[in-house]
């Protein structure tokens, strides 16, 4: 089965097990080697079991369609918390930029495996995001004005190459306001020794000082 197969079934199960899972997907890249998957829900409980499942029986699959067995993912998934808003929407293109910054395309137009069709309305079947949930976390009025606003913003980062490596999305424990980041911070400490930063455009990350990262959670083999 070429690689493009594979990343479709993993689309498909994306789709499948978040239905009526809790979780509302809003941004996500499916890559040659790992996943990228922005998500929410109101149930903290909710995405730690979709994670599982949806881990799980996509690792199972495979297992089985290559007559393997032992572990699939080679370490546990690992989950930023990222403020609604102006930093939600910034992750948001980094994740959709993820294969361009690899140098796989020019655009991630050009790569099916990602959320930026869906959000600039070129995909209207078959969609994995939650585009109301998305309209309401970001602030746009309606699907037009966020497929325009989306575009144009992803159309800046590729033309003006902005397209570094953003460590703060894919390492931390919290992105977003100082407010917000002290806010998780306040609640976890104790049990990690933390650092607070500014990352750059009025953010601000959390993340430990040390190994052993307690949001963390193990999925099914």
């Amino acid at each position: 089965m070429r690689f493009k197969a594979i990343r479709e079934e993993y689309r498909r199960r994306l789709i499948a097990n978040l239905d009526g899972s809790g979780v509302s997907l809003l941004a996500y890249c499916i890559t040659s080697n790992h996943v990228h998957l922005l998500v929410v829900s109101d149930d903290p409980e909710a995405i730690p079991r979709f994670m599982q499942r949806q881990q799980g029986e996509f690792g199972g699959w495979y297992n089985r369609l290559k007559k393997r067995k032992g572990s699939f993912w080679t370490d546990r998934y690992h989950a930023t918390m990222i403020e609604s808003g102006e930093h939600l929407w910034r992750c948001m293109r980094y994740c959709d930029l993820n294969m361009v910054r690899a140098g796989a395309v020019e655009h991630p137009r050009k790569w099916r495996w990602c959320g930026y069709d869906e959000l600039t309305g070129a995909r209207q079947r078959n969609r994995a995001l939650d585009l109301p949930k998305v309209l309401e976390l970001t602030g746009r009025s309606d699907a037009d004005e966020l497929a325009a606003n989306y575009a144009a913003f992803v159309e800046e980062a590729v033309a003006g190459e902005r397209l570094g490596r953003e460590a703060q999305w894919t390492e931390s424990i919290a992105v977003g306001s100082r407010e917000f980041v002290e806010e998780v911070a306040g609640k976890i400490e104790g049990r990690v020794k933390l650092d607070i930063d500014e990352c750059g455009e009025e953010s601000w990350t959390v993340r430990e000082t040390e190994p052993a990262y307690g949001l963390r959670d193990e999925p099914s083999a």
